[in-house]
């Protein structure tokens, strides 16, 4: 069986500890920016550091969106929204296409504005990694924008299971972006 636990860093030790009890003892093998458990009975655990001190945060949901700067744990520059976008209907023929058109502009028009929002937030040289979460086809959109070009190459987390973004998920997604995610296989 195979799942994925994220691990406060503060807690980190604590958790390895407890794994070497559970399992036996612990062979522990480290890589930059990893690590790789071993224990006794044959369970590993494979843990992955995201340890950026200025990270950047584009969420994005149809229902919503949230842009903004992380330094060591806090949340600098912020903005978050909402925005209607018409839900699919049952209607057939040419009203569907046409409520189909107007998602599509209204989709399009929360998309620039993201992009308008992270060029605010997220200037070149600003940032370190970028944590993206909520849609992953509205997200790439934003980034796709070529004022934003610099935000491709950064080191990325995603956090695609989020819900709809507001403060307070855009401020647990910076803490979850500092986790060691950890992947157990037993």
């Amino acid at each position: 069986m195979v799942r994925t636990v994220e691990v406060d860093p503060a807690r980190l030790d604590r958790w390895v500890a407890g794994f070497a009890a559970r399992h036996d003892g612990v062979t522990r093998a480290d890589v930059p920016g990893s690590f790789v458990l071993t224990g006794g009975d044959g369970a590993t655990a494979t843990g992955e550091h995201f340890d950026h001190p200025r990270i950047g945060l584009v969420l994005v949901r149809r229902g919503g969106h949230a842009v903004g700067r992380d330094e060591g744990g806090d949340l600098l520059a912020h903005t978050c929204g909402t925005a209607y976008v018409q839900g699919r209907t049952k209607k057939g023929g040419w009203s569907q296409q046409r409520y189909a058109r107007r998602r599509g502009n209204q989709t399009d028009g929360v998309i620039d504005k993201v992009a308008d929002l992270a060029l605010r937030h997220l200037p070149r040289g600003a940032l370190d990694a970028l944590v993206v979460g909520g849609d992953r086809r509205m997200v790439e959109q934003v980034l796709d924008d070529e004022r934003l070009a610099h935000l491709r190459d950064l080191p990325r987390r995603e956090l695609w299971d989020l819900p709809d973004p507001r403060f307070a998920v855009l401020q647990e997604a910076a803490r979850r972006a500092r986790c060691v995610r950890v992947v157990l296989r037993d």
